[in-house]
């Protein structure tokens, strides 16, 4: 286990980078992608405004990180910001799609896409309608402009045998996570191991392991290396879920970007409320069953539930959780072979995606 404490890669420059190539890539766009002319220009405008808000680019910070683990230099940069950029766009078809799916009304402390797009043709009969189309057509369209990143990012032979496979499963993981959680919510469940399944699936996959799997990939690494960046990335990501599932229910909107009903009044298969329904007594479960999964649940009832989430002991062991994955990731960096300045920054990220309001 190395010892040596080199300083970590500077993350908020290569945030700054990231952004700079973000910026560039969807104001040039792929020939594949459409023209920001005409009526088409709104929803290509709206892609760009989405994707450039500010935000935390895990994925591609953790692409780089990927490329930097498996010895990656400067002679293929090119295609590693352009590929750390496709995943970045990736994530905007995917919450694009995940508040259609689940009505949010809000994203980033903004109206989300259908609610934007309903109120900018509010004099339309069917303005609510347009909305929900256009924000599936603007998903549709981060799905295929993140494809044609990756598709003009220069991958040799090697790299597109290593990276597609990687992208697709990536592609298909999601989709198949959203289903299940669509499958799940609304239905209390006991079961602590579906809403685990759901959170890899749906979140932890795509936006730690595979994002740092595909830079690794593309310097060349190793079965070996590809599995260490699993061990690390998988509990680091079901921690970001559990954060989020916490966030959902006790969080601060004004720094969350979102009602703290949504996860409640939807009734999210979150492995907090798999706890507190497996644990709670049969007047708890009852209250459980009449309040979570209701529309039009206000803040009284509100409160009520978060008594029980925090009575049972629901919300405490989530927080367990989070620390063990922390420190499993840890772990996985300290007995691993990754040179010091790139295991500091992997430790870096870890501290941000679990001890975060937002």
């Amino acid at each position: 286990m190395s010892t040596d404490l080199a300083p970590a890669l500077d993350l908020d420059a290569l945030r700054d980078r990231i952004d700079t190539v973000l910026a560039q890539s969807l104001r040039r766009p792929p020939a594949s992608v459409p023209s920001q002319r005409g009526r088409a220009g709104e929803l290509t405008r709206a892609l760009t405004d989405f994707v450039l808000a500010p935000g935390k680019r895990i994925r591609p910070l953790l692409c780089v990180l990927g490329w930097h683990a498996a010895g990656g230099d400067g002679d293929g940069e090119e295609t590693l910001w352009r590929t750390a950029a496709s995943l970045e766009v990736f994530h905007a078809f995917a919450l694009i799609h995940d508040d259609l799916i689940d009505g949010s009304p809000t994203r980033r402390g903004r109206p989300s896409v259908h609610r934007d797009f309903a109120a900018r043709h509010r004099s339309r009969p069917d303005a609510d309608t347009f909305g929900t189309n256009a924000a599936l057509l603007l998903g549709d369209l981060a799905l295929a402009c993140s494809n044609a990143f990756v598709n003009t990012a220069g991958l040799s032979a090697r790299q597109r045998d290593t990276v597609l496979p990687l992208l697709d499963a990536m592609r298909g993981e999601v989709l198949l996570g959203q289903y299940m959680d669509l499958m799940a919510t609304g239905r209390p469940t006991e079961d602590v191991e579906e809403a685990l399944t759901i959170a890899r699936l749906k979140t932890a996959k795509y936006t730690v392991e595979r994002p740092l799997q595909l830079g690794a990939a593309l310097a060349g690494a190793d079965r070996d290396l590809l599995s260490l960046c699993s061990a690390y990335a998988l509990p680091l990501g079901e921690a970001f879920q559990l954060r989020d599932d916490l966030l959902g229910v006790f969080g601060d909107p004004a720094v969350t970007g979102k009602p703290v009903f949504e996860d409640l009044r939807s009734g999210k298969p979150t492995v907090l409320m798999a706890l507190a329904t497996r644990r709670a007594t049969p007047e708890q479960r009852g209250t459980l069953d009449a309040l979570v999964g209701r529309a039009d649940l206000g803040e009284d009832d509100a409160a009520r539930v978060r008594h029980i989430l925090q009575h049972t002991g629901a919300r405490a062991s989530v927080e367990d959780m989070i620390t063990e994955r922390y420190a499993q990731a840890l772990r996985v960096l300290d007995d691993g072979p990754l040179a010091p300045r790139i295991a500091a920054a992997l430790r870096q990220i870890a501290a941000r995606v679990t001890v975060r309001a937002a």
